[in-house]
């Protein structure tokens, strides 16, 4: 049995070294993408036969996506994609993004040296950059994990762990990429980025608050359409 599952494995293309990752990836891409909709039950068995693996990196791969918010268990019922925002959710948390990133922003900037200030160029960098052979579900996903870590280097840097611990406990971004499957989330998101980025690198703490703020609304105001 061992052996048969190995060998499915590797006749997926994952190494057995990163089936988990890889299991992970595949999943997370379908619920970004929505192809396992909100709200939709997920059967251990079912991607196990889909993805070619044995049910044991797929199980992981869900206590993972579990304490990410992607997905949930409930007692005798199995797994299930979390439920899509709701628009009081969904305006509850850009108020709360609203009272807490701006602030942060204005904080990383006083807190920059030319080492830290490097990790937020390479990680703004990397959202703009996936590899060419990926296809729109992947560079999507991959958007999505790299906006939040971007976001949550700013955090880091200002020193706040009590803010920081807020904002990833609700899984904001995860959440809300998964409102709008489309481009132009990410590219008007990149040059808002860049505008942040030019605050930092000026050492300009009130103009680092207002990009912030403005990126924050604007976020906001392209992603109302899912509720119409």
């Amino acid at each position: 049995m061992a052996a048969t599952a190995e060998r499915s494995e590797k006749t997926a293309g994952i190494r057995p070294s990163s089936i988990v990752d890889g299991v992970y990836d595949g999943i997370y891409e379908r619920l970004m993408s929505l192809e396992i909709p909100p709200g939709a039950r997920i059967t251990i068995d079912a991607l196990a036969r889909d993805m070619g693996v044995s049910q044991t990196p797929v199980r992981e791969a869900m206590s993972r996506l579990e304490r990410e918010g992607l997905v949930r268990k409930a007692h005798l019922i199995g797994y299930s994609a979390a439920p899509q925002l709701t628009r009081k959710q969904f305006d509850d948390l850009y108020a709360f993004r609203l009272l807490l990133e701006p602030e942060a922003a204005a904080i990383a900037t006083r807190n920059l040296t030319p080492e830290l200030l490097a990790v937020l160029e390479e990680a703004a960098a990397d959202m703009g950059h996936g590899e060419p052979p990926m296809d729109r579900n992947s560079r999507y996903s991959r958007f999505a994990r790299t906006d939040a870590h971007f976001h949550d280097e700013i955090v880091r840097i200002a020193g706040n762990e009590v803010i920081r611990h807020a904002l990833a406990d609700q899984h904001i971004h995860l959440h809300i990429f998964r409102l709008m499957f489309h481009t132009r989330v990410t590219q008007e998101a990149l040059g808002e980025h860049e505008t942040l980025l030019s605050a930092f690198r000026a050492g300009d703490a009130d103009a680092a608050r207002a990009a912030m703020a403005v990126h924050i609304e604007r976020s906001r105001d392209r992603l109302l359409a899912a509720f119409e």
